[in-house]
């Protein structure tokens, strides 16, 4: 029969032997022994042994003190045993039906067009009025102001009772007791009717083409006894070219847009009232930062045929050459000066000063309101095409629209 041996040691039984103290509990012993006898040796237990040789308990293998080698042994089959109850009580899940692919829905998006810029106060006040700039572009055919359209009341030194001119058969041969008060209606509107045509290969500037038309009516709304006529209404359509350009002048200005423009203007009288002259005008605008800007015009008068000129004298008295100049002292209040000149000796031309102050809060997009309270100041020839050959000096307060 084999002899039960523990590693190296001499073989321990119940009793004390050599020193040696038998502390293992009777189990532990009963397995070891165990698994050392052959198969044969245990005849109807040979399922159970190799159960329990095969899945030891920790408390068997904390029994084991004398050997290390044999308790971590002990340890590894222990801890190589166990499962987790989840994992082994898990029921099995049904197969699954395959994945469908999920297609991702399809999101058409448009983008929405840009919006128009002639407003947008990143640009300066000459490139939004003229759309100079690719930025400051609104597009053609859209209806934008051009001269103030403007409601006053007007007072001055005198009044033309007796309209007249150099030219047979233009002098008026009554009279009309008209009032040196009334009130002044002005319209002007103008729309861009092409662009791009000599800057199409430039990306930033933009030339351009526009209509324009202007109206002012002086009605002598507080002449009762008169049933309140309008006294003139002077009419004055215009086909403008603006050239854009950026060029760099002295003291911080620039030049910024050159032009052509072909004027008329006519008062739409009969005889002996008629006034009418037709002009071709050289355009030219300059800035300097957002506080000033000068704009100027130089015009020729085109010639009508002898004898049936209605005002033979009007570039010698209205002038021939109109320079205008603008402060924004601040967003709120503007001052401006108007200089006409005849360009001869004989100055004669006009001056008129100008007050406007905004009204209303800016708008949506950051632009400031477009209504203005104003006062003017006229002296000179031309306040109205009736009155060309008439110096008046005129008061002007009232409301205007500008900028829109």
């Amino acid at each position: 029969m084999p002899t039960l041996s523990l590693s190296n040691k001499a073989p321990c039984d119940l009793y004390q032997r050599h020193g040696c103290i038998i502390a293992r509990p009777l189990s532990a012993i009963f397995v070891v022994a165990s698994s050392a006898f052959p198969a044969w040796a245990t005849p109807g237990n040979d399922t159970q042994a190799a159960q329990q040789a095969a899945a030891p308990q920790w408390q068997d293998c904390r029994s084991i003190t004398n050997d290390g080698d044999a308790r971590l042994r002990c340890y590894d089959r222990w801890a190589a045993k166990q499962v987790p109850a989840s994992t082994a009580t898990a029921p099995v899940s049904p197969p699954q039906p395959p994945a469908v692919p999920t297609v991702a829905p399809t999101i058409i998006t448009m983008e929405a067009p840009a919006a128009h810029n002639c407003k947008s106060r990143q640009f300066s006040e000459l490139s939004r009025f003229w759309e100079l700039e690719a930025g400051s572009d609104c597009g053609t055919f859209g209806i934008r102001g051009y001269q103030p359209i403007s409601l006053s009341w007007i007072g001055s030194d005198s009044v033309n009772e007796l309209p007249g001119s150099p030219t047979p058969e233009h002098t008026a041969s009554i009279a009309t007791p008209f009032k040196t008060t009334e009130m002044r209606i002005g319209l002007s509107v103008r729309t861009k009717i092409a662009q791009g045509l000599l800057t199409q290969d430039d990306p930033l500037k933009r030339d351009s083409i526009w209509f324009a038309y202007s109206q002012q009516s002086n009605w002598q709304l507080f002449s009762g006894d008169l049933s309140r006529p309008f006294r003139t209404t002077d009419h004055e359509p215009e086909l403008i070219y603006i050239y854009p350009t950026d060029v760099a002048l002295p003291w911080g200005w620039r030049l910024r847009y050159s032009g052509l423009s072909l004027n008329h203007q006519s008062n739409g009288q009969p005889l002996p009232l008629s006034r009418s002259w037709n002009r071709t005008m050289l355009l030219a605008g300059m800035e300097k930062g957002n506080a000033f800007h000068v704009q100027g015009k130089l015009w020729y008068r085109t010639p009508d045929g002898d004898g049936t000129d209605d005002n033979p004298d009007i570039a010698d008295l209205i002038g021939r050459a109109e320079l205008t100049s603008v402060w924004n002292v601040n967003s709120d209040n503007a001052l401006s000066a108007t200089l006409r000149h005849s360009l001869r000796a004989q100055a004669n031309g006009s001056l008129k000063l100008e007050w406007q102050r905004k009204l209303g809060d800016s708008g949506f997009d950051g632009s400031n309101s477009g209504l203005r309270f104003h006062t003017q100041l006229f002296s000179g020839y031309g306040d109205s095409l009736i009155d060309y050959n008439r110096r008046r000096t005129v008061l002007s307060v009232g409301l205007s629209l500008v900028d829109w």
